[in-house]
């Protein structure tokens, strides 16, 4: 029992990549055991599978929408969440330095939404799928969408590699879309299709946001929006106003400053004024 409460205080005071974590070694766990009981019983088909992958058809998401989001948590084998879920540890870690753990929660379900809507168009258009009714599994699409998402704010943040050395994150990003569109006529093509919808996300929402820090929700629409509201001017007069504006500009200076900073050596470049600065203005 001790193992059993161990676990369940290591999720309670993880963050959210160590809970994305185990809820995803759970349901893989759960669906093994499941698989094992069916199997016992000669039952046909598997009942998570078929209730919460997602089907290449429309008609199937029409009776089963959840499974845009759900199949983001399963996982065809050992090998497959052992190798995503080592991913999204180092991405996911990576990602929270910059922005907050509700954020790599959005971008994991939205990328997670967006492969998954990619993959069902893919196989209803390209003839390459004509006959094949296959099923999609895995976290790929989520872990895409936040790599992608980090690599884009911080293009030239280096990672030292055992053997090769420092390498801009843009460059591994670049590799890793590529190896995705390489594999577009493989035997996986589907889920390469669903981890470029995630990568695809991530990028478009990143390069949108019109400032450093990323609200979601607030931004999500102009990805599906070209028309812009036209700027209002406000005057103001007073010295109050000007004094004001001298300071905000002043402290704009600073966080494009310290931004610039953190993109071209790292947030651990950072002297401790200035990560104090940082933290304090992302407070208000």
């Amino acid at each position: 029992m001790s193992f059993i409460n161990d676990i369940k205080l290591r999720y309670k005071t993880g963050n959210i990549v160590e809970k994305l974590i185990f809820i995803n070694i759970g349901v893989f766990v759960l669906a093994l055991l499941l698989s094992v009981i069916f199997g016992l019983y000669k039952s046909q088909g598997d009942f998570i599978f078929d209730w919460f992958a997602l089907d290449y058809s429309f008609d199937s998401l029409l009776t089963k929408p959840w499974t845009l989001i759900s199949y983001g948590f399963l996982h065809a084998g050992f090998l497959h969440i052992i190798f995503n879920l080592i991913a999204l540890y180092f991405i996911g870690n990576l990602f929270i330095q910059y922005f907050t753990q509700k954020q790599l929660l959005n971008f994991y379900l939205l990328g997670t939404f967006f492969g998954g809507i990619l993959f069902i168009v893919s196989h209803n258009y390209f003839p390459l799928f004509e006959g094949t009714q296959p099923q999609l599994v895995g976290a790929s699409a989520g872990i895409s969408a936040i790599f992608i998402g980090i690599a884009t704010y911080i293009p030239n943040y280096q990672l030292k590699i055992r053997f090769i050395g420092f390498v801009k994150l843009w460059h591994i990003a670049a590799i890793w879309v590529g190896l995705d569109v390489l594999g577009l006529i493989g035997g996986n093509a589907g889920g390469h299709f669903a981890h470029l919808g995630g990568a695809l996300f991530g990028f478009l929402y990143v390069n949108q946001a019109s400032n450093k820090e990323i609200k979601i929700w607030d931004k999500i629409s102009l990805l599906f929006t070209s028309k812009k509201k036209p700027l209002k001017t406000v005057y103001k007069s007073g010295k109050k106003a000007t004094s004001r504006s001298k300071t905000n500009n002043l402290t704009q200076q600073q966080i494009d400053s310290i931004l610039d900073k953190i993109s071209k050596s790292g947030y651990d470049s950072l002297t401790k004024a200035e990560k104090d600065f940082l933290f304090k203005q992302g407070k208000k």
